[in-house]
This record gives C-alpha cells, sequence and structure tokens, in this order.
C-alpha cells in the first residue's frame, strides 16, 4: 500500500471551472479573482481579501504596503518555513528569531516580549500546521509597543481562536494555496486585511503599481489608454485560470475541512497508545485548521544533549515508514539552522532549543480528505512496526 503525506481534492467542477475561462479568453487576473476573493471573505470573514501569486508574495506585499525598511527589526519565529524570514529580507529589514512552545510549534509570546528594541516595527506570528497562534497577547504586545502585526496564515485555513478566522488579528493575514494546503490553486495566496486603505495599496502593489488593473480597463470606455503608475510595484497576480479552481475549491471547503478534522481525531484517538509519540495539542478555544497532523517524537524528553541521537533515531523510523510505502514529513524547518541565516548572524542552535527541537524531532503524518479506514489503519500499524525495529 502507498500512503501519500497529503493529496488535494480535484473533481469534475475543477475541470469545469479551468474551462471557463479558457473559453472567454479571459485568462489573467480578472472575473474570477474577483469571484475567488469575494468567496475567501464569505468563509473566513475577512473585510478585504486580496488575491496573490503565493503566500510569499502575499507577505511581501503587505511589508512593503506597511512600509518596512533598511535599520527596522521584525520579530520572527525561529521555526518556520524560510519564506516568513526571507520576506523580512527583501526589504533590508532584519529578522529577529523568537524560540517556540514546543507543545503547540508556535511563536513564544513571552519571548518575544522580551525582544522589542526601539527599531522593532513589527511582529510575523505564524499558523503553523493549522493551529493559530495565541492572539490576544501577540496583538496586545504590539499595541502597546506601536508594532504592526502581520499574521503568516500559509497553514491557516480553516483555522479559529476565539470563534475567529486566523488572519483576522493583525494589519494583515497571509494564506497559501500550495498543494499541501487545505484547499489549493496549485500555487497562489491570498491576504486579508480589515483596512481598505491597505487593502487598495495591495491590489496597486500586486499589480505594478497600477492605478487600476487591465480587467477594469479592458471593459471600460478608453481601454486604449493604459493604467497610471505612481509607485513601484511587482507582478504579484493570480491568474483567472488559478483563481476559477479556487472558487470550485472553496464550494467544497466545509467539506474538506471536516474530513481533515475527520482523520484528525482518528488519529488523536489511536495514537495514545504510543506514549513516544505526541500528538498536536489544540487549547480551549482554539478550532486547528490540520493542514498538517505533526506530532513530536520523543521516546524520552527531548533536550540539547540528546536531540542528535533522537533525531538519527526518529530518522530511522521514516525510512522504515517510506520502504513500507508511507509516507512522511519533518514538520518544517528552523530557518536559524539553514546556511543563509545561521551564516548572516552568526547564529547557534543553542540559542533556540525548542525551534531545534522541533526541526530535529517533528514527524508530520499522511492526511488528507478521503483518507479511508484501512489507509489510516496501515499508517498506525507501520508506525508501531517501525518504532520497534528501529528501538
Amino acid at each position: 500500500m502507498k500512503i501519500p503525506i497529503t493529496k488535494p481534492v480535484f473533481g469534475a467542477e475543477e475541470r469545469e471551472a479551468v474551462v471557463k475561462p479558457l473559453e472567454s479568453g479571459w485568462v489573467v487576473q480578472g472575473p474570477f479573482v474577483a469571484e475567488f476573493e469575494q468567496k475567501f471573505s464569505a468563509f473566513s470573514g475577512a473585510v478585504h481579501s486580496v488575491a496573490t501569486s503565493s503566500c510569499t508574495t502575499a507577505m511581501h506585499i503587505a511589508v512593503a504596503a506597511l512600509g518596512l525598511k533598511p535599520g527596522d527589526e521584525v520579530i520572527v519565529p525561529a521555526f518556520t518555513w524560510v519564506s516568513t524570514p526571507n520576506v523580512v529580507e527583501y526589504m533590508g529589514a532584519t529578522p529577529v528569531f523568537c524560540d517556540i512552545d514546543l507543545a503547540t510549534f508556535n511563536i513564544d509570546v513571552q519571548q518575544a516580549a522580551s525582544l522589542v528594541t526601539p527599531r522593532t516595527v513589527g511582529i510575523f506570528p505564524v499558523h503553523l500546521f493549522g493551529l493559530c497562534a495565541d492572539m490576544d497577547p501577540i496583538v496586545d504586545l504590539a499595541r502597546r509597543h506601536g508594532l504592526w502585526v502581520i499574521e503568516d496564515a500559509a497553514c491557516g485555513f480553516n483555522a479559529w481562536y476565539k470563534g475567529r478566522h486566523c488572519g483576522s488579528f493583525g494589519d494583515a493575514g497571509c494564506f497559501s494555496f500550495h498543494p499541501r494546503k487545505a484547499i489549493t490553486t496549485g500555487e497562489g495566496g491570498m491576504l486579508t486585511t480589515a483596512s481598505p486603505e491597505l487593502a487598495a495599496l495591495s491590489r496597486s502593489l500586486r499589480d505594478h503599481g497600477a492605478s487600476r488593473s487591465d480587467h477594469a480597463r479592458h471593459t471600460a470606455s478608453a481601454a486604449f489608454l493604459l493604467a497610471e503608475y505612481d509607485r513601484v510595484g511587482f507582478n504579484f497576480r493570480l491568474t483567472d485560470i488559478q483563481a476559477a479552481v479556487g472558487c470550485a475549491q472553496m464550494d467544497r471547503a466545509k467539506w474538506i475541512g471536516a474530513e481533515r478534522s475527520r482523520v484528525a481525531r482518528h488519529y488523536d484517538e489511536v495514537l495514545k497508545q504510543f506514549e513516544w509519540l505526541a500528538p498536536p495539542v489544540v487549547p480551549a478555544e482554539y478550532e486547528h485548521g490540520y493542514q498538517a497532523y505533526v506530532c513530536l517524537f520523543q521516546p524520552e524528553a527531548p533536550t540539547l544533549a540528546n536531540v542528535g541521537r533522537l533525531h538519527d533515531w526518529r530518522n530511522r523510523l521514516m525510512t522504515r515508514l517510506e520502504e513500507r510505502g508511507v509516507s512522511t514529513r519533518q514538520g518544517t524547518h528552523a530557518p536559524v539552522l539553514q546556511g543563509f541565516y545561521r551564516e548572516k548572524y552568526k547564529i547557534a542552535a543553542e540559542a533556540f532549543p525548542h525551534a531545534t527541537i522541533g526541526d530535529r524531532l517533528s514527524l508530520t503524518l499522511p492526511l488528507y480528505p478521503g483518507m479511508t479506514g484501512e489507509e489510516l489503519d496501515y499508517v498506525v500499524s507501520e508506525l508501531a512496526m517501525a518504532f520497534d525495529a528501529t528501538r
């Protein structure tokens, strides 16, 4: 049996959706992008949704729109995909890394408070793997120091905190539609904000800094006149072909969310037998979106002293599972351990013990809508045998 780490859900609706922009002849950013944005806002409660070519470009637009500049500092979790600190680097600013809470894999809010300096301008909480960061104290910290907040919600689709969808707490939220995410457009992203000024600026910045979109120009009189360009922007647009797929995905979003939760609940129950594997934590008043089901490999309490040995053991276990047809992954990486950031900022792993442990010992199990009981039983059975074979 072959069990992938995940797989997107496509059907006749997506196939039919792709054809519509092809038949219309309008395949770049246009009416399907607008419809996708409207459906995303309806689902998430976002006041404004701005589609982009990826979550990374959504974050790049957000920091540019908020005026990030060289000399500024931004607090970023030390355990996240590398794009989070990268967008700070794009602007010539400095990411200041913060360790994580190992139970949730999200930013340690208390440590974040200790990292604020006169050069700090913002905080980048990440809703990792579909669990919201603890947003109340993060927003409170930002307000006390006059900082902006951009939520890296790449994994955050259908993640809720105290009754509100992620991406609605800070100045902006940024979502991903990569194929490993809950809904997908192949590549794609969304920027959400409650600010009409930030939304308007973001729409301009994604389109070279244009005063109006090509679709608006072509569907009005005097279409032969180009837009005005009063600012430097980017080409970070989503195509109508991708957005048409996104519209179809949004129509099945509730079912996708329910299926991901179903699989997660099954894992929660059956993994109680494995004391050596800590399943995802879901605090009270949180709803996990389960972009991924990420556990912590802990046959003994992990520390910096034993993390190397446990890391080797985890990798042997994952190799055995791979050989038996079960795909697994580490949760994500710690940018502080990647060559660019490690060398530029002279970072030692010891400075970020929880991020290091997360990098070395996280273990993601297969999860996707439609996953059968037989497939789940096979994963759990092979997991048990892999542990016994590698201990």
